[in-house]
Formats: C-alpha cells, structure tokens, sequence
C-alpha cells in the first residue's frame, strides 16, 4: 500500500463533467448532483485503511452538509482486477450496510479520475456553487484513528463554502492509498 498526499487546492479550478453508473442502478451527472450551495466530489473506495477508518465521519459530515445545500457523490475509480473489495458488487454491498447518504458511482474507466487529478482515496474536491474548487483537503485533523473533538477541516471548510461560496486560504492535504490504475496496454 503507498499513502500519498495529493496537491493542495487549485482556487477557481472549474469542475469537470461526468456521467457515471451508480449503485442504485442511475446514472448520475455533475448537473444533477450539485447542490444549491456546492458540491463535494470524494474519490473513495472499499479496500482503502484510511477510507475505512474515516467512513463513518465521511457519512455524518455529508449529512450535514446536505442541510446547508451543499451535495456530495463518492466515485470508485480503482481497477478492482487486484482489489476484488473494490467491485462494483461489493460497492452496492458496501453502500447498503452504511447507508450512504450520497450516490456512489463507479469510474470504470477511470477518465474522472484523471480528469480532476486524483491523486487517492479518500481525495475530496469541495466546490462552490459555481462549480469553482474552493477545497481540496483532509477530512480532519485525526487521520485514520478518530481523535475526540478533532477540527473538522472539510466540513468547516464547506460550511465556509456554502456562506461565502469561498473556501479556507490554509488548507492541509488530505492522505491515502493511490488510485489502483489500469495497466496500460
């Protein structure tokens, strides 16, 4: 496993478009998935230590982020051919026993990851209502071990969003595994 950081946050970068086969069986689009207020791209997957030690406040911090108009979708974009766990089965199985309160779609050919630069999983893009990156940051300040009362950098950072449709000037890079790429033909 290699932990990587990826690049901190391209202020205005617009988001790019995709059109992704969720669990649920819908396809979901960058139109269709922003909220009023912004959006929460997160690159994530099922076999990631650091996405599975985070899951449950990735689900707590989407919540109430849903609450200030701001939406998020989960996109798996690893080649499950070597990570079995990352399967797009195993994704419907994973975002029913956690109820996800975001669609979780799959990047089979892994052209949206490439095409926002992520970098690994968890990777959270947060953007502005404009659709302009306003955050590209950790969860917060405790990592992969949950640490009581821990700032919580990207749900700050988001509620800063969704009042003034700008995000934090500081921001600290998020940490995980790489993405799984494909093997080139």
């Amino acid at each position: 496993m290699v932990s990587l950081q990826p690049p901190l946050c391209d202020f205005g970068w617009k988001a790019r478009p995709f059109d992704l086969l969720g669990v649920d069986g819908k396809r979901y689009t960058l139109e269709n998935s922003r909220g009023k207020n912004g959006l929460l791209v997160m690159f994530i997957c099922n076999h990631c230590p650091y996405v599975k030690s985070i899951r449950e406040r990735i689900i707590r911090d989407t919540r109430e982020m849903q609450q200030l108009g701001i939406n998020s979708i989960a996109i798996m974009s690893n080649d499950p051919a070597d990570y079995v766990e990352d399967s797009f089965d195993n994704m419907k199985l994973i975002a029913q026993q956690y109820h996800y309160p975001f669609p979780y779609v799959w990047d089979e050919t892994q052209q949206v990851a490439k095409d926002y630069g992520a970098v690994c999983t968890p990777d959270f893009f947060g953007f502005n209502a404009k659709l302009e990156l306003q955050y590209r940051g950790r969860l917060d300040a405790s990592r992969k071990d949950a640490v009581a009362d821990a700032p919580r950098d990207l749900f700050n950072a988001m509620l800063q969003v969704a009042l003034t449709g700008q995000g934090p000037r500081e921001q600290i890079a998020s940490m995980g595994c790489s993405i799984k790429w494909k093997a080139e033909a």
